[in-house]
């Protein structure tokens, strides 16, 4: 597809745009609802123990480090994300097939690798690219993302009842399909850049993440990034240690998804009249408290409650964050700006929850584990309170 401008589209060609971002972000989080809900479980009842999932979980953040950083450079160098993401999916469809002819856990971990390479860099450029079509079809991101997060939520839950009937083996059969689908909608989407002119330059762009106030954010975005990726990666695993069936986990991802839903839409409508800090704090404190709650229960259907949480957790401060890296960095390097965002929130922080949590989680069991996690939010929530005061408007 051609490169657009930023002018506004005709209202017709604007709805028709907002619908087609909006259809393809719904498949795609289809495919994440498998990775996230039961590509873990795929691999336990292989035979993979957790600390053999716990490593297999920290390829895709260890790979995203370098994946998203090139991609990201590459597609505000090249001005094109959809052209970049088309090859992504094609790569991973090829490289999730050959899953299921494996059963060496080396060789399982290296066609991973390949695959997460691809996988991890999809977010990223889809929020670009929903990010700069906005300029031109005046939907705010949080109003098409929400589409991602009803995908996921009914993915999830349908997803649980069909694998409960069916078996977990046929994880990798689903995520072909989901795949496929998102591979056919690349087609139809157009690119938005409004850089066409502008020099990237990766010399500019490092000495901006030098500035302290941007190193200090990070930081801060790691310690809450990291709690987040220790839930995500285990609650599958947790719910079944407490003795909850496969369709009680889709349910309990559907309720996480499904509760961001209202969030998003408020914050598409709304969000604009509230400082992104003050909202990026109480989202931390959010995580500190849901993580300790995980910690002590031991009734699966407690744990579905917590699930609730997730709308003021990563409801908000997703969507919050994304819009304070407006303010940290320039357009220029907005897929650029997204990549580094994700190294941290999914890189950095998936390798801790992944390789130290897994064992953590082998050894101690859950209680150790997300007392671990209630530990890194309080810090990032404490941390985010000393920016807020330190750079606050």
């Amino acid at each position: 597809m051609s490169q657009s401008d930023s002018a506004e589209l005709a209202p017709s060609q604007a709805n028709k745009e907002v619908f087609q971002l909006r259809s393809y972000n719904f498949f795609v989080y289809m495919t994440q609802a498998l990775v996230v809900s039961f590509l873990p479980l795929y691999f336990l009842d292989f035979g993979f123990d957790a600390r053999q999932i716990g490593l297999l979980y920290s390829i895709g953040p260890i790979i995203s480090i370098f994946s998203n950083m090139i991609m990201g450079f590459i597609s505000d160098k090249k001005q094109t994300i959809v052209k970049i993401v088309r090859i992504l999916y094609a790569i991973q469809f090829i490289t999730i097939g050959l899953v299921h002819q494996i059963d060496s856990f080396s060789i399982v971990c290296l066609v991973m690798t390949l695959f997460y390479f691809c996988y991890t860099t999809i977010n990223p450029l889809n929020d670009s690219l929903i990010m700069l079509s906005s300029r031109s079809t005046k939907k705010p991101y949080a109003l098409i993302r929400l589409f991602g997060s009803l995908g996921f939520a009914l993915s999830a839950y349908a997803f649980g009842v069909i694998l409960r009937e069916i078996g977990t083996s046929h994880t990798i059969n689903l995520m072909l399909i989901t795949l496929f689908i998102s591979f056919i909608f690349t087609f139809v989407l157009k690119d938005y850049h409004e850089q066409k002119n502008s020099s990237i330059n990766l010399k500019e762009l490092l000495a901006l993440l030098k500035q302290k106030h941007v190193v200090l954010f990070f930081t801060f975005l790691f310690l809450i990034s990291t709690a987040h990726r220790m839930y995500e990666g285990f609650l599958a695993i947790t719910l079944r240690g407490l003795g909850a069936p496969d369709s009680l986990i889709g349910l309990a991802w559907l309720i996480s998804a499904t509760s961001e839903i209202p969030i998003l839409f408020l914050l598409g409508k709304y969000g604009h009249k509230f400082k992104e800090l003050p909202l990026i704090i109480f989202a931390s404190l959010m995580y500190a408290l849901r993580m300790f709650i995980i910690s002590v229960v031991k009734d699966p259907s407690i744990v579905l409650i917590t699930q609730l949480m997730h709308s003021v957790t990563f409801g908000i401060y997703f969507s919050t964050v994304i819009r304070y890296l407006q303010v940290l960095l320039p357009d220029k390097y907005r897929a650029s700006g997204q990549a580094i965002y994700t190294i941290v929130w999914m890189g950095f922080s998936g390798t801790i929850s992944g390789l130290i949590g897994g064992n953590i989680y082998a050894k101690f069991g859950h209680v150790m584990f997300y007392q671990l996690a209630t530990g890194f939010a309080i810090a990032g929530t404490l941390g985010f309170i000393y920016y807020a005061l330190k750079y606050r408007d």
